[in-house]
């Protein structure tokens, strides 16, 4: 697939099931306004994978499909089945083989045992947990009987194409799934490229792999099977996390050129702000919070290059918008960035901006934020309260089962923004 001057990508963001219900938002609104129909390529990560995959399998009957995660997001606690699972006994069963005898000691003369036991189990645990406890392949099952079906990359649609994104620890790069292909860029420029077969690869392993949160689950590895050289297997080892890890928007696919590129694009971001809060009581605490750093400044640095910095570079129509931000700010935002020379000329075009404006945006801030406003249907957007915006970014980004009201919450901030940032950055897919 080459680069096309007029296609349409869509990126969803990581963020568990918070993101899946302010993605359902974000589709809800662009079908309603006619976009999403008009969708070529969709990119998505983690919490986005679930929905964007979900999303393709159904297509065809949007309404079907809306209904469904709706009750779906309220319902279907992947958390709580892994923790009936047999997977997590074992787990159990494991501890409680060397904690049993070791309390059982604690009381004997053998007292001197306890800590000994103690500590074979810590270090076991730490050596041995991907074994112990394969977590992943519990949540890709539960995955597929909640939403997949055994569905495979290969029954995925044509059109739009949904590209899923994971981090491969193995080369430091994104590795990525899609129907008709799924690679890493250092595997494919190697002299001699190693290559995969995408048509059977489970829909259900590659959402799994996008959204393999590091510390909390098993990395995700490539079965030798889906090597369309099996050889190949023993030269290269792609291990899988979480595709946030190297592009929590989605984002990075769709503007650059090459395979997935697209003119213009609209980033649902499900991210609940900058603020990192924690006691960091200990090295797992506080290395789970330096890795949220790291995160933070990757994403403020794609948003400089592929949002901020676009009307110089690419020019492309680029929709963004966070739940973190405030609508009330949306239209203050897009004057800033018109006086900052932040705002491709296709969009002032679409826009109809006078030359005034567009010379000295600031001078006539009050009557071109009037005209904005009126332009786009400002004050007709049904916008969430001040408590339901509360709601919303306080939903954490687990795999637990979410109230109706977050739901309701998450879906109402997304469908503001959508609908407020498509019509401000995207006026020509109006």
């Amino acid at each position: 697939m080459s680069d096309a001057p007029n296609r349409l990508g869509l990126s969803l963001s990581g963020g568990g099931y918070r993101a899946a219900a302010f993605h359902l938002g974000t589709l809800d609104k662009l079908q309603e306004m006619g976009v999403l129909q008009q969708t070529d390529v969709i990119s998505t990560i983690s919490g986005g994978s679930i929905i964007g995959a979900y999303y393709c399998l159904q297509k065809d009957n949007y309404s079907e499909f809306s209904q469904s995660l709706y009750k779906g997001l309220q319902q279907k606690n992947v958390i709580t089945k892994v923790l009936l699972s047999g997977t997590f006994l074992q787990l159990v069963a494991f501890v409680l083989i060397f904690l049993g005898p070791a309390f059982y000691f604690l009381f004997t003369p053998y007292a001197w045992l306890f800590p000994v036991l103690l500590v074979i189990c810590v270090i076991l645990l730490f050596k041995f947990q991907f074994r112990i406890f394969p977590v992943s392949q519990r949540i890709e099952t539960i995955y597929d009987q909640f939403f997949y079906h055994k569905k495979k990359l290969g029954d995925l649609p044509d059109h739009p194409v949904l590209v899923i994104g994971s981090t491969n620890i193995h080369t430091a790069r994104p590795f990525t799934f899609s129907k008709k292909w799924m690679q890493d860029t250092k595997y494919q420029y190697r002299k001699v490229p190693i290559l995969f077969k995408s048509t059977d690869f489970p829909i259900a392993r590659a959402v799994m792999a996008s959204s393999c949160v590091p510390f909390a689950f098993t990395p995700v590895k490539i079965a030798k099977q889906y090597f369309k050289n099996p050889a190949d297997a023993a030269i290269v080892n792609p291990v899988l996390v979480d595709g946030g890890v190297y592009d929590n928007q989605g984002i990075h696919k769709i503007m650059q050129a090459g395979r997935y590129a697209a003119s213009h694009v609209i980033t649902s971001d499900a991210g609940g702000g900058s603020e990192i809060n924690g006691t960091y009581n200990n090295a797992i605490s506080l290395l789970i919070a330096t890795v949220d750093v790291f995160m933070s400044r990757i994403k403020k640095v794609q948003m400089i290059q592929d949002v901020y910095e676009n009307a110089e570079t690419s020019k492309k129509q680029v929709a963004y918008f966070s739940l973190g931000w405030d609508i009330e700010n949306c239209i203050p935002g897009f004057i800033k960035n018109l006086a900052s020379k932040q705002i491709t000329d296709s969009v002032i075009t679409a826009l109809q901006l006078k030359p005034e404006w567009i010379n000295d945006p600031l001078k006539y801030e009050a009557e071109l934020t009037e005209y904005l406003k009126s332009k786009t249907g400002y004050n007709d957007i049904e916008k969430p309260t001040a408590e339901e915006r509360k709601i919303a970014r306080t939903v954490g980004t687990n795999l637990t089962a979410l109230s109706k009201q977050q739901v309701d919450c998450l879906m109402k901030q997304a469908a503001c923004l959508t609908e407020l940032q498509v019509k401000l950055y995207c006026p020509s897919l109006i």
